[in-house]
């Protein structure tokens, strides 16, 4: 191995590891063997609402093995799931609300695909909606996934 590809390696594993860094694994399954490099998967992860104390959303991804996969130069599928639920007392902290933002981001390609969660808030029946979808600096997919935290009544979200 070369010096630049061993430099090159290190600074993809280091990349990776800093854009998961936000989401806890929770599990995984093997869905297809690879002879070469790890095993195609679903991966369970969780994040908490940076906002909203009390909330965490818990997502479901496929994974890309093989030897790129294991490289980190796989694009995982545009596919997952999302459940957010509430864990504990809710309260709100940081700045207040915006009526819709992002929650959580980490990519699934090596370049040029992210999948994101986006927060919204539905005043009316004082719930916070969670939607999941995968973009793509070209198309994105229309694949998605929602979940809603219906709050606790009487309770008041800061909007800004």
């Amino acid at each position: 191995m070369t010096f630049f590809s061993a430099s090159f390696h290190l600074s993809l594993c280091l990349l990776t590891a800093a854009t998961a860094a936000s989401a806890q694994s929770i599990g995984e399954v093997d869905t297809v063997f690879k002879l070469l490099g790890p095993d195609h998967k679903i991966v369970v992860d969780a994040f908490d609402d940076p906002k909203v104390k009390g909330v965490t959303c818990y997502m479901s991804r496929a994974k890309t093995g093989g030897i790129k996969g294991g490289l980190g130069l796989a694009e995982d599928k545009a596919e997952a799931s999302i459940e957010c639920m509430q864990v504990g007392p809710v309260s709100f902290h940081g700045e207040p609300l915006r009526q819709q933002e992002e929650v959580f981001t980490e990519r699934i390609s090596l370049v040029f695909k992210k999948l994101r969660v986006v927060r919204m808030v539905d005043q009316t029946r004082n719930t916070l909606v969670y939607l999941t979808y995968s973009d793509r600096v070209i198309e994105g997919s229309p694949q998605n996934s929602i979940t809603a935290v219906a709050l606790p009544a009487g309770m008041t979200i800061p909007m800004r």
